[in-house]
């Protein structure tokens, strides 16, 4: 699949990189001065578990061009921006597959004023990070020998398609694996549930993880707020609590859970570069998500005491409040 990467943020360098190192027909779209660079001096990436470093030459253009006549645009970015690319996106139609990757709490209807629904899938990365000194460091896995976590994707109506099914080979080919979900809207809504929390509990503790694993009382705060959360979106319908693990906050007992997120979750590198690194740029992506499931939870009526004490630790330039 000839495929045009729009926006070359830490996810977008990222896929860009590995379809360009597994030789697949792939362009990377930036501009002015990141455009420069890219085009200069190709993407460099540096692990955030073994500190190696790399450089990966890439095509990169600053313009979108509607002759290269590409089979799939895969648009890595925060919510706001996202949808701001749609009008332009939705210009030309020849461009048979969109896939939006990011964080995402309302329903899809905000891409469809520009976009037919047919061409839209939804999805979520499993790599994390930040740029420094125009280096990506990234972390893709859980453990530093483990496998890489998957990239989440889905159609809008749930139905795995011939195209999806292309999508998964094509990343999967270039060695990323691939989660088609047969729910992406209810499964982005519980990652909001998830990590809405983590950074409240980061910001509580001064950004820093080694406070977060000595302080069982915060840790205790954000269990109890991603239960609220998860109760919030159950009781608005969607029932299945999705990825599997976001049952342990309910299964397991408080104490155990306790000491399972400390050492083996805010103690891990993954957690330190994957989230906290993205935890200093969601600012404004973190207000409109906190927004849009406010939305959701007025309609349940349930009170969420121990998310709204985390999220008030955000710079409140970056939260809606809950009114």
């Amino acid at each position: 699949m000839k495929t045009l990467i729009y926006g070359s943020g830490p996810v977008g360098r990222y896929y860009t990189s590995l379809l360009q190192r597994a030789s697949k027909d792939v362009t990377l779209l930036a501009r002015g001065y990141t455009y420069q660079n890219l085009q200069e001096q190709g993407i460099v990436l540096v692990d955030g578990f073994t500190g190696r470093k790399e450089t990966v030459p890439i095509k990169v253009t600053d313009k979108f061009d509607p002759e290269e006549n590409y089979d799939l645009v895969v648009v890595p970015m925060q919510k706001s921006s996202r949808l701001a690319v749609c009008p332009d996106l939705g210009q030309y139609e020849q461009i048979p597959n969109i896939l939006f990757i990011g964080n995402d709490v309302s329903i899809f209807y905000q891409y469809f004023e520009f976009l037919t629904k047919e061409k839209v899938l939804l999805g979520f990365p499993g790599v994390g990070g930040g740029i420094e000194n125009n280096a990506l460091i990234y972390a893709d896995r859980s453990k530093p020998k483990g496998p890489r976590n998957p990239l989440y994707i889905g159609e809008i109506d749930g139905i795995a398609r011939e195209r999806t099914h292309r999508i998964k080979a094509l990343f999967e080919s270039a060695g990323v694996p691939v989660s088609i979900e047969k729910d992406i809207d209810g499964w982005l809504k519980y990652h909001f549930a998830f990590i809405a929390p983590i950074v409240g509990i980061y910001f509580k503790c001064n950004k820093d993880f080694e406070s977060i694993k000595a302080d069982a009382d915060a840790i205790r705060t954000y269990l109890r707020a991603t239960r609220e959360a998860g109760n919030v979106l159950r009781a608005a319908g969607y029932w299945r609590r999705q990825p599997f693990m976001f049952n342990l906050y309910y299964w397991l007992p408080e104490w155990l859970n306790i000491q399972i997120f400390r050492d083996k979750f805010f103690g891990s590198r993954f957690v330190e570069i994957g989230m906290g690194m993205h935890a200093n740029s969601i600012g404004p992506e973190l207000g409109e998500l906190v927004e849009e499931f406010r939305l959701i939870q007025k309609v349940t009526a349930i009170e969420t005491p121990y998310l709204d004490e985390l999220l008030s630790y955000i710079p409140q330039s970056s939260i809606v409040a809950n009114t």
